[in-house]
Order: C-alpha cells, then structure tokens, then sequence
C-alpha cells in the first residue's frame, strides 16, 4: 500500500517516448552471449576458409629462414627490413581472422542496438566510479542473473565437447611418430570440431540470456498510470490547452468563412440547424463550391450575413444536411449533389435575374 501511494505499480507498457530515451541512455536488450556467438562463428569460418592458406604462407616462410640462416646477413640495417617483413607476414596470416572477428563484433553490436548511437551512455559518469555503488551492483539480486547463465553455459559447453575433447585425446597422433603437416592437420580438424560444438551451445544460450535480456529490460521501462498521464501531457499536450487552440482556431476559421457568405450565390439551410453558402462562377469555376457552412449558432450568423447582404436563402433540409456533412469549405460539392445544387441555382437565377445581371456588369467593369 505504501508502495501505490508513493507512484503507485508499474503496470503499463513503456510508451515510445520513454523508449526512445531508454534508448538514448543505452538502455536497450543487450547480450553479450550474442557477441560471443557471433566472435567465435566468424573466427571459425575464417580459420576454414583461409587457415590451410596461412599455414603454407607460415611453413613455406619458416623453411626458407631455416634453410638460409648461413647465408643471411646480420646487420643493424637489415634487421629494420627484417623486423618489417615480419609484421608484414604476421599480418598476411593473422590479418583475415582479425578482420572477420571486428566485423562479426560490430554485427553484434549494430543488430542489438540497430545501429543506434546511445549519445547519452557516452558523456561521463562518475557515479559508476563509485566503489559503494560498484559494491552494491556486484552482490545485488540482479547479478546472480549472469552467474547462473555464466554456469550454465559452462555445465552446457561441457556436456556438449566431452566426447569431442575425449575423441581428441584418444588419437594415435599422441603416440605414434608423425610429420609437421600431420600434426598442424590434427590441431586444425580438433580445434574446428570442438569450437563447432561450442558454437552449437552458446547459440542456445545467447538466444535464453537476449530473451531475458529483452524481458528485463522492457520491465524495467515498465510506467505507472500516473507517469502515463505526465507522458501523454508532455507528448501531446495539456487537453485543456489543446481544446483552447482548437476553439481558437475554429473561430479563425469561422471569421474567414463568414467574409464569404457576402460573395455567395445562394445559402441553402436546414432551415435552423444547419447553413451552406454556396458560390458558383461558370468562367473559373467547374462546379459550384462551398464557401461557408455551419450549425446552430453559426448557421444563425451565415443566415444573418447573407440577409444583410440580399443573399437568396433556399430552405432544402436533405441538401442542406448532406452538403454540411460531405462538403468541405473551399473545395467543390460532392459529385452526387451536382443534380440538386443545379436546380437550386437555377431557381435562384430566375428568381434574382437582376440582381445577378448587375453582378456581371460590375465584373466587366
């Protein structure tokens, strides 16, 4: 109860917002078992794909330096290029792993986080100095979660390479005579066998630790319903400030509409509920548009402009309804209304034939 009347349980789904900024702070699903697979299976492949290559650049190399040592000049000089040629091969053998490797990492890493840059969990943090609070997160409810996937995954890695690594030691290579190429062939094949059954392994444990990681930290984003309410008053606004901008600007509206109704030909009403001033010019216009329209209150104030200015007022309550509910101010009337708006017009031309005529010559004018 205490807990409720403090900020009351956290039983809602976080909101985007709230994940956007879990996400810039670094606060998303991360497991580092998915680094881990991804790390091993490149260096794997990479080892298969170009490991036979290295160690024949590597043997063919060492056969060469042992078979001219008589005739290999040692200078001060010499061992600079010496020194060169030799980082030179390290990295022409080594160099394919490595880059297979900090790709693989960085797949990871982009994947998990979709390639999103935590911009906040870069800027320093002295807090996570803190020795008490190291202390703290070190023997805390939430750490015992990686020690029991650290000796799962130890007990699983086990389980899974026992008869790999006994298989291994039972060779006849441990006691018999063999060649150089031999036993780089044995190390090769037992290396790639045991590192693909710890591979298989920690697969499923990535997939278990980035489930749990996932489910942890969409708990911890987790928002009571009053942090909700101050989420949706941040994001959305004040609903009281909104339905004062919204008046505001109906009345703006209102206020051009009503400049209108003078320039209409005719405004059709329901007759007290609804008012649709309309305006039609058979040189610019292909078909009459709605200039104005309004209900109650506002129909009473289009009615009043347009008697004040000798507008013709047609009562066709249908027409009038369907107008104000399909119709939208500046645009033309709905196609299926062109029938009926073509006899009001028509009417309203015969009825205010002079009125209409001094119109026109006012326009040539």
């Amino acid at each position: 109860m205490a807990f409720e009347e403090r900020g009351g349980e956290k039983t809602e789904q976080a909101t985007p917002r709230r994940l956007e900024e879990a996400a810039k702070r670094g606060q998303i699903p991360h497991s580092a078992e998915v680094q881990t697979v991804f790390v091993l299976m490149a260096g794997l492949f990479a080892m298969t794909f170009f490991g036979r290559e290295a160690w024949e650049t590597l043997a063919l190399t060492v056969a060469h330096s042992l078979g001219h040592l008589h005739d290999v000049p040692l200078s001060a000089g010499m061992m600079q290029g010496y020194a060169i040629g030799g980082a030179l091969l390290f990295a022409k053998v080594v160099g394919p792993v490595v880059i297979a490797v900090l790709l693989a990492a960085l797949l990871a890493g982009g994947m998990q986080t979709r390639f999103n840059t935590a911009s906040e969990a870069l800027t320093p943090n002295w807090e996570r100095l803190n020795p008490v609070s190291g202390f703290q997160r070190v023997f805390s409810v939430r750490s015992a979660a990686p020690t029991t996937v650290a000796a799962v995954k130890l007990a699983l890695v086990i389980a899974l390479t026992y008869s790999a690594v006994k298989e291994v030691l039972s060779d006849p290579i441990f006691y018999t005579s063999v060649n150089a190429a031999r036993i780089a062939e044995f190390l090769a094949g037992s290396a790639s066998k045991v590192c693909l059954r710890v591979g298989v392994a920690m697969i499923f444990i990535a997939a278990a630790d980035y489930g749990y990681q996932f489910w942890q930290t969409n708990r911890d984003l987790m928002m009571t319903k009053e942090e909700m309410k101050d989420e949706l008053k941040h994001t959305e606004g004040n609903p009281h400030v909104k339905a004062r901008q919204k008046r505001r600007r109906g009345a703006i509206t209102l206020r051009k509409q009503l400049l209108e109704v003078p320039k209409a030909d005719v405004v059709v009403t329901n007759p007290t509920r609804y008012a649709v001033a309309l305006r039609y010019d058979r040189k610019t216009m292909r078909a009459p548009k709605i200039v104005a329209k309004g209900v109650r209150q506002n129909a009473l104030r289009i009615r009043e402009i347009a008697a004040q200015h000798q507008v013709p007022v047609i009562e066709n309550k249908p027409l009038a309804r369907l107008m104000y509910r399909y119709g939208r101010v500046g645009t033309e009337i709905p196609a299926q209304l062109y029938a009926a708006v073509a006899e009001v017009l028509a009417w309203v031309y015969r009825t205010n034939r002079y009125r209409y005529y001094a119109q026109q010559m006012e326009t040539k004018d």
